[in-house]
């Protein structure tokens, strides 16, 4: 994956999103770009369009803080957007990661830990969101698919993946905007290169989505499961950082007390303990 010049990458993919009208200036009819023109977003931000021009071919690479704030309010970015596009202008020198990327491992404490919670579906997830550990019921909440161990090549690659999410887009760009956010300017990780050079290659709509340079940080969310076994479940769900091992993320998920998705979880946990795989290949559902 090709890391250079990602601040001006990122500029050109976020101007291509906004729309004239959006910032007051009429839309025109003889328009030839998506998006926002160079020189108008120059105008909006009070710099000059030549200076902006470098900014996006990478022949100026770090731009003051009031420079990129004004970028960011005329590209109508959100927090963590914001945050991204300072860490492009500024980036940190690259930390060396103990045991490498394909060597992230999950504390004993915190294994035990979850293994604890019986009624909350739990995993722990890697900077591609990997799967690197879940306890009883996490893994029954995802088991059964083609790639239940690797949540963003489930989303792309998995040939049940818009039966299994309902609201399969905004998913799917849930989890591309939550990988930018978790490798941060960390392109040249090896892993990064084969996940994102696979799913460019095998699916048309992942393209689409990384081209648009969204970020966004995995945090809480509500999200709709059509379980194989127990049917649909509306669950939310709230993302930790693991302060102990960098780049993790702890994701926990709890169903509205009293809700009918709580009592199909309950039963999930209940089949859980006798063995999913057997529940779904003799066919139990959730009693209607």
């Amino acid at each position: 994956m090709d890391s250079e010049n990602l601040l001006g990458r990122f500029l050109r993919a976020r101007r291509e999103l906004v729309r004239p009208e959006d910032v007051g200036l009429p839309p025109g009819v003889r328009r030839r770009v998506a998006g926002l023109r160079r020189e108008e977003v120059a105008m909006l931000a009070g710099v000059s369009s030549d200076y902006y021009v470098r900014l996006e071919q990478g022949r100026e690479r770090h731009p003051s803080a009031q420079v990129v704030d004004a970028l960011a309010r005329v590209l109508g970015l959100e927090e963590d957007a914001v945050a991204h596009l300072h860490q492009l202008a500024r980036p940190a020198p690259a930390r060396r990661r103990k045991g490498g990327v394909y060597g992230e491992r999950v504390s004993p404490v915190l294994l035990r830990m979850m293994e604890g919670w019986h009624q909350t579906p739990a995993v722990v997830l890697g900077r591609c969101l990997t799967v690197l550990a879940h306890n009883a019921l996490g893994r029954a909440l995802f088991e059964g698919h083609t790639y239940s161990g690797d949540l963003l090549r489930l989303v792309f690659l998995d040939p049940d993946a818009k039966e299994f999410y309902p609201e399969w887009e905004r998913v799917a760009v849930s989890s591309v905007a939550g990988l930018r956010a978790a490798v941060g300017t960390g392109y040249d990780d090896p892993q990064l290169i084969e996940v994102v050079g696979e799913l460019s290659l095998r699916s048309a709509e992942f393209r689409r989505f990384w081209a648009r340079h969204d970020v966004c940080q995995k945090a809480r969310e509500t999200k709709v499961f059509r379980h194989p076994v127990v049917g649909e479940l509306t669950l939310d769900y709230e993302s930790l950082t693991v302060n102990g091992a960098p780049g993790q993320q702890l994701v926990v998920y709890q169903a509205v007390s009293g809700s009918p998705s709580e009592h199909a979880l309950s039963l999930l946990g209940s089949l859980a303990a006798e063995g999913v795989p057997a529940a779904v290949r003799q066919g139990v559902r959730r009693p209607e």
